[in-house]
């Protein structure tokens, strides 16, 4: 996840506190919207998890039909 926010801080020119409040309601936003089991991986995938991101966009994919 700090990968993330820093990605956020620098595209954005925020301080990092203000990026991770940034990413924070954004990731907040996203798992009450996503089923269940993606936000799962949404949150494995930036906490380190095995699978990582691609896990998570494949389970996107899938929620909209495609693999």
């Amino acid at each position: 996840m700090d990968e993330l926010i820093n990605q956020v801080a620098q595209r954005t020119g925020l301080a990092p506190d203000k990026a991770r409040a940034a990413v924070d309601t954004v990731l907040g936003f996203l798992k009450t919207r996503l089923p269940g089991p993606i936000a799962s991986q949404l949150d494995s995938a930036l906490s380190g998890g095995s699978g990582g991101m691609a896990e998570a966009a494949k389970g996107l994919g899938g929620r909209f039909g495609q693999q």
